[in-house]
Order: structure tokens, then sequence, then C-alpha cells
């Protein structure tokens, strides 16, 4: 099971989501976008919570809004970072994060430290949290088949962009020869040009000598 939740109105169309449990945990983490922003309650046990960015968008493009959205999600979802203040909630790009063999079901590491973020949050806000459980939708999803009909999407477009690139190769070096060819006949015109005037000087000379003898 996956809980879904809408990002506030104003900050445009975003999804957040969670699994049920750290078995959904393992299969966000597995089949996860690479739009997915990852946030966890840091040093205690919390859900996991995603923010699903738009196309080409990254981490630097959350809203303030909208992190404190996810930023309240998952600490009202955290048993222990649900009853204290000033915990931190840590961020990071779906890509970055790091699974091995050695982890437990639903635990998860970094590539990189330097790409983990952090957000103070100083306490709960109902309002923030009762906004967004009443947007809650609960759904079974096939992460693997949503996640490999993204990968098709993506080849798709990958060789329909290829296509058009070496189409657009061929339309060059079509352009390119044609133009070769036009600078081959103005040269050639030229040459024959030259031709005919040396032809006339040399019959004008050969009138003059002839005029020449005559005198």
């Amino acid at each position: 099971m996956v809980f879904y939740f809408k990002a506030r109105p104003e900050a445009g169309d975003y999804t957040i989501f969670m699994g049920l449990d750290k078995y959904e945990n393992e299969e966000l983490i597995k089949y996860g976008f690479p739009e997915d922003i990852w946030f966890h309650v840091d040093k205690m046990s919390s859900a996991h919570v995603y923010l699903r960015m738009h196309k080409c968008q990254t981490i630097d493009d959350i809203s303030e809004g909208v992190l404190e959205d996810c930023a309240q999600l998952v600490k009202a979802n955290s048993i222990q970072g649900n009853k204290v203040n000033n915990v931190d909630v840590v961020y990071t790009p779906w890509a970055n994060l790091k699974k091995t063999a050695s982890m437990d079901v639903g635990q998860v590491g970094f590539h990189s430290s330097k790409m983990v973020r952090t957000v103070r949050v100083e306490k709960r806000l109902n309002d923030v949290v009762n906004r967004l459980n009443r947007t809650k939708v609960e759904r079974k999803p096939d992460l693997k088949a949503e996640r490999e009909a993204v990968n098709a999407a993506e080849r798709a477009e990958r060789k329909l962009q290829l296509r058009d690139k070496k189409r657009r190769e061929e339309m060059d070096r079509m352009e390119k020869e044609r133009q070769a060819e036009l600078r081959s006949y103005k040269g050639l015109m030229v040459a024959e040009n030259m031709t005919s005037n040396k032809q006339i000087a040399s019959a004008s000379k050969s009138l003059q000598e002839l005029e020449d003898d005559f005198m």
C-alpha cells in the first residue's frame, strides 16, 4: 500500500507519497523516478516520504511551501519525531540513495553525503498535516510496471530524437553538397568567360595586324 498526498495547491501540482511499511519502502527505493526527492527524519525512525518533482526539475526547485509540507508529513509519521520539537529532516534525490546487500529491508544509505540536505522542523503544524491528510489516497500500484513504462517511453523519446538528428544531419550534408556544386558551377562559368575574353582579344589583335599589313 502506498499513500499519496497533494502538496499545497498554490505551489503547483506536486504529489507526495510514502509506503505503508518497510516492505513498500523497499519497493519505492528500487523503482523510484529520477524526479523523486526522498525525505526522512534524521537519526530517528520515520516514514520514507517522497516528493515527485516535475520533469527536468531538481532539488533546487523545491519551494519553501512544498518543503514545509514534506517535512511536516515526515515528522508526523515518526513515532519519536512527532513527540518532540526541533527535529531535523534530511532529504536527497532518489538517485543518491544507496542500497547494499547487507542492509535491512527498507534501510538505505547515500552515495554522496554532499547531496544530502537538512531542514529543521521546530514543531508540528497541525493545519499543514491536517490539510495533507484530507488529500490522502491509498493505492496498490505496480511500481515495477510504472517504472518500466517510464523507461520504455524514455527509450522511444531517445529513439525519436536520434532519428531527427540523423535526418537533420542528412539534410545538412545534402545542402553542403548543393552549395559545393553551385560554387563549382559558378567557377566553371568564370573560367569560360575568361577564355572567351582571351579569344576575343586574340581575334582583335589579328585584325589589327591585317590592317597594318594592308597599310
